[in-house]
């Protein structure tokens, strides 16, 4: 039985284990363990995973007293501020992870395979990360973690791009948090009315949308700083 029943949190074009509401509620009692480790694993090394909706969600499910995120008699804000301190660090966990495997092995995991491995860890993701980076440096891993495909690849081409790992850990640490926490408190408090609840996959496509603004600002800020510094070379 579904302890939502009038949400829709994906498209139903997509399978279940991509339903936020399905995992939670098929999860049960480790609904956020299981989300931690989902998370976990997006962060680390595979990008088709529900993040932001799935961080979404658990919001909702804290704000309409799910029973199957509780912690004994906590009240809400406590099992809130625990929800969201496992997130973090799974978010965090994941994308060591993710340095690790781009320092050590990305040459070999990301080399031309046919099939679907092949189209999610392609060279094209790659490349188009490693741009992102270069563009937007330290700040990547913050900004990154609001855009699907570089929330998981990004802290790969920061360990093969030798990154120091003092520097990765501080910047991944202060994205997971915006990340994890924000979309995670966004659910909570917006998760309660009855509009979001009938919309939530409009939601959802605004959440993305809003999160790409920083880059978009930062994009155009570069470009004016660029034709400036052409203007003053003239």
């Amino acid at each position: 039985m579904n302890l939502l029943p009038e949400l829709a949190l994906v498209p139903l074009l997509l399978p279940d284990w991509l339903d936020p509401e399905y995992l939670l509620t098929a999860l049960g009692n480790w609904a956020l363990w299981g989300a931690a480790f989902i998370i976990f694993i997006e962060c680390a090394i595979f990008p088709v995973l529900p993040g932001d909706s799935l961080l979404f969600a658990i919001g909702m499910f804290i704000a309409n007293d799910a029973e199957i995120i509780r912690f004994g008699n906590l009240d809400k804000p406590a099992v809130l501020a625990i929800s969201m301190l496992v997130l973090i660090v799974a978010a965090i966990a994941g994308n060591i992870v993710g340095y690790w495997v781009g320092k050590s092995v990305s040459p070999w995991l990301f080399k031309p395979r046919p099939g679907l491995i092949g189209r999610i860890f392609s060279v094209k993701h790659l490349d188009q990360t490693h741009a992102f980076f270069e563009r937007y440096g330290s700040k990547a891993l913050v900004l990154g973690r609001f855009v699907p495909f570089v929330r998981t690849f990004v802290t790969m081409v920061a360990g093969a791009a030798g990154m120091t790992f003092r520097h990765f850990i501080t910047w991944t640490g202060i994205g997971a948090i915006v990340w994890a926490a924000g979309v995670t408190l966004l659910g909570f408090f917006l998760g309660r009315i009855d509009f979001i609840k009938h919309n939530i996959d409009a939601v959802l496509i605004a959440i993305v949308l809003v999160s790409v603004v920083p880059m978009v600002v930062e994009y155009l800020l570069s470009r004016r700083r660029a034709a400036a510094g052409k203007v003053d070379a003239a």
